[in-house]
């Protein structure tokens, strides 16, 4: 009888245990994210447009794809090289100068029906407390937003949609899907994903148990059944 509780107990922690390793499959929208330039490479922006302000001879990208999350959302094709955008701009005193690079994705993520205009750059001259929503404003309207300021498209694009799920998926989607922050007065962008939300970083969601939660219930599972097996063989 032992045997078989603790066998039983075994093949339930295995069970929990292959739940954690297998693959979570994570709704994917469609919409713009926003990107810091770092040298000639890019990284994902940890706050949103509307409150960032970024310095003097600073980059920022915005890219139209289809993700779920941060760890999986397509970079601007383009480098993100501040002298080769803003070479043709002379500075201003009083003013700042924000390369901008624009990459409207590809074929295949664009919504059915469209085709995404050609990637460009652009060099944003903008007061020195601007937003990094207000360089993007300068260079690229009309800009589109949904009723939660999140915003829908550049240069009008996409014409229609917000950060819509890609049908297809194997798992829902949660309620509010990727958010943005508030635009903060129609020129100031917000981003696709959580982990733009305005002021500050939020873990990317992917719509499916945390590893870390499901890691958890496993070793719950594990120290119990092994707690249970001590218990009966001191009683024995």
């Amino acid at each position: 009888m032992r045997r078989s509780r603790m066998a039983g107990a075994v093949l339930l922690a295995g069970a929990v245990a292959g739940l954690a390793a297998g693959p979570a499959q994570a709704q994917e929208y469609r919409y713009w994210s926003f990107w810091h330039g770092k040298g000639s490479s890019w990284a994902y922006a940890t706050e949103g447009p509307a409150t960032l302000r970024p310095a003097d001879g600073a980059v920022e990208g915005f890219r139209f794809a289809v993700s779920a999350d941060s760890a999986a959302a397509g970079k601007p094709r383009a480098a993100a090289g501040f002298d080769a955008i803003c070479h043709g701009t002379p500075a201003k005193d009083g003013r700042k100068r924000v390369g901008i690079v624009l990459d409207f994705g590809t074929a295949k993520d664009a919504p059915g029906g469209e085709r995404p205009p050609k990637a460009r750059t652009e060099c944003a001259q903008v007061a020195e407390d601007a937003s990094a929503g207000e360089a993007l404003a300068a260079v690229a309207r009309p800009l589109r937003y949904d009723s939660r300021a999140l915003l829908c498209a550049i240069d009008g694009y996409p014409t229609a949609g917000c950060a819509d799920q890609v049908e297809g998926a194997k798992e829902p989607a949660s309620s509010a899907g990727p958010s943005s922050g508030a635009a903060d007065d129609g020129s100031a962008a917000g981003s696709g994903d959580d982990a733009n939300r305005e002021g500050g970083a939020s873990g990317a969601g992917d719509g499916g148990p945390s590893a870390g939660l499901v890691g958890g219930v496993t070793a719950v599972v594990v120290l119990g059944a092994a707690a249970v097996w001590q218990a009966r063989r001191r009683r024995g």
